[in-house]
């Protein structure tokens, strides 16, 4: 086993360092990576596992190219089928107009070793930056991106430790702020109901920084309902039925998102439930579509276009200027939208 090469510079890693690490010669490396020739199995097990803990991403651009870079900038997300993702992609857009830089996405489905696979495969192809979602990644992941030598910019999430530059919000921040509205509406009995959040990390400290703020009010969440899958308005409804059948005496429900979050509102108006005096209701995103309907969920915008044109706008710069880092970290502040669903619970008298 080689061990971990602490790095300062920004600087591609090379052969020379992948031969350095694993101690055979630079042509037996580059024999071993490019699955030519014939090497020992414990000679390329070496390079491999040298390459891997360096964080080494072979070079596919060839001969006289092999030194420079493509004006690509590789943008990896969980998803295009959630709808948050696509206005992401619009920031990054606008971003890199005016200028020879385009980019290209990658998917990992919340995945990490897709993530680690992605990575790899544009990585190889030498990009201009890296605008990747999340900050949290597996240490083969976190390897690349830092042995790099281009901009790395992490969006979407700004609790945790980046590798280079950030740009996003406090997801607990977030959590905080919808408890606390909450709460000033006069809400007591909460349910949550969302995504299983193992692999959706912003999701998991939203919650904790929900059940946070409610713990100081002296409250807590009552009732839970979780899922896999995508979001969409018919799980939303599910849940919701699901969820104040069980739990019947709830005056309140935060969704984890805006779909199930409209979903969940549907189901209520069905049902003649009065919005929001005797339910209240609060989703997460801030998704163009909840102007389209007569009853506006309440929500808060997780500014995604700004973040991309921001992220966008590091990579440019940073290239611009010849660094090949930047080291910024920007915090946006999510907006709450407190729409139709967040107003004062109703407390109904008793009847002389």
């Amino acid at each position: 086993m080689t061990e971990k090469l602490t790095r300062k510079s920004n600087r591609p890693l090379t052969l020379k360092d992948v031969s350095e690490a694993s101690g055979v010669s630079e042509m037996t490396v580059s024999r071993v990576l490019r699955n030519r020739g014939d090497v020992s199995t414990t000679t390329r097990e070496k390079v491999l596992t040298a390459a891997r803990d360096l964080g080494y991403v072979p070079n596919k651009i060839a001969g006289a190219l092999a030194s420079s870079r493509v004006n690509l900038v590789a943008v990896i997300i969980p998803s295009l089928s959630n709808m948050v993702f696509p206005e992401v992609l619009s920031g990054i857009s606008e971003g890199l107009e005016d200028g020879p830089l385009q980019p290209v996405v990658g998917v990992t489905h919340y995945r990490p070793e897709r993530e680690e696979q992605v990575l790899y495969e544009m990585l190889s192809w030498r990009p201009s930056g890296v605008i990747v979602a999340g900050i949290e990644h597996t240490e083969a992941s976190r390897a690349m991106l830092a042995a790099s030598g281009i901009p790395v910019v992490e969006i979407m999430d700004t609790d945790g430790r980046p590798i280079d530059s950030v740009v996003g919000i406090s997801h607990r921040r977030a959590g905080r702020e919808m408890a606390r509205a909450i709460v000033k509406g006069g809400y007591t009995k909460i349910g949550f109901l969302g995504t299983k959040m193992p692999l959706d990390h912003r999701a998991r400290k939203r919650f904790e920084g929900f059940t946070e703020a409610l713990a100081k009010a002296g409250l807590e969440v009552m009732d839970q309902e979780f899922y896999d899958g995508g979001s969409a308005l018919v799980k939303g409804r599910e849940m919701t039925q699901t969820m104040l059948e069980r739990s019947p005496e709830l005056d309140f429900l935060y969704y984890s998102n805006d779909l199930i979050g409209l979903g969940g509102m549907l189901w209520c108006i069905e049902q003649g439930l009065e919005i929001p005096g005797r339910i209240g209701l609060a989703g997460f995103n801030g998704l163009n579509m909840l102007n389209g309907f007569p009853t506006r969920l309440a929500t808060m915008n997780a500014m995604r276009r700004e973040i991309g044109k921001a992220a966008a706008e590091i990579v440019k710069g940073s290239i611009a200027e010849g660094t090949a880092t930047a080291g910024q970290h920007i915090e946006l502040t999510p907006k709450l939208e407190p729409g139709d669903t967040l107003g004062r619970k109703t407390v109904f008298d008793p009847e002389p």
